[in-house]
């Protein structure tokens, strides 16, 4: 029987860089960050250490590129979501996707935002990099401007209030402050209370349909 490892590489480089990550967040999710050490994961995987290390340079690159992968998953999570006729109904689904996202991958969602792994910080290349997440919501926000849904204002600013929002609710859900009976109200009547406060008529309806 192949090792985890075998059958990526009969993939490709890029399968085997997604088998180390995959095995590094379980290892991280059940065991804590104590276990995250590139022995470990090498020997779950079938690797050698050698193979780690010349794809990440060390512990310290292999955090790196679970806070990478862990936006470039949300970037394209967000990037699938369909557009809709109405831009703020988009806007609503883009929101939704960033809940079902972060409830979906927990693990790459503390890696992102909540220093799972001890000593790691992003670095700016990183940080531009996570940037690049969030480019649907700016588009979807400016649409709802260009349209005259939302009043003028700065596409930018308005979608980072609107990320603050949701990571906000996101992440008590995540730790168990709000329970999964009350969570999605919890969640909706958030966004769509500061989406309206955006509009451009207050009168205005903000539903999805």
């Amino acid at each position: 029987m192949n090792t985890p490892y075998q059958d990526a590489q009969s993939v490709g480089q890029a399968a085997v860089r997604t088998t180390i990550l995959d095995h590094a967040i379980e290892l991280l999710v059940t065991e804590g960050p104590a276990a995250l050490t590139m022995r470990r994961i090498a020997t779950g995987i079938g690797a050698s250490t050698k193979v780690l290390y010349t794809m990440f340079g060390g512990k310290e690159g292999l955090a790196d590129a679970l806070y990478r992968e862990g936006f470039a998953r949300l970037r394209r999570a967000q990037q699938q979501v369909q557009g809709a006729d109405n831009p703020l109904a988009h806007l609503n689904d883009l929101a939704a996707a960033y809940r079902a996202h972060a409830l979906a991958e927990p693990a790459y969602y503390r890696v992102m935002f909540e220093q799972a792994i001890p000593g790691y910080r992003p670095s700016a290349d990183a940080l531009n990099a996570a940037e690049t997440a969030f480019d649907a919501s700016v588009t979807a926000v400016q649409a709802c401007i260009d349209s005259q849904v939302f009043r003028p204002g700065d596409a930018y600013e308005i979608s980072k209030l609107l990320w603050a929002a949701a990571h906000g609710a996101v992440s008590l859900e995540i730790a168990g402050h709000f329970p999964p009976e009350t969570a999605a109200h919890r969640y909706d009547t958030l966004m769509t209370a500061l989406g309206q406060s955006f509009l451009a008529e207050q009168g205005q309806s903000s539903d999805k349909d």
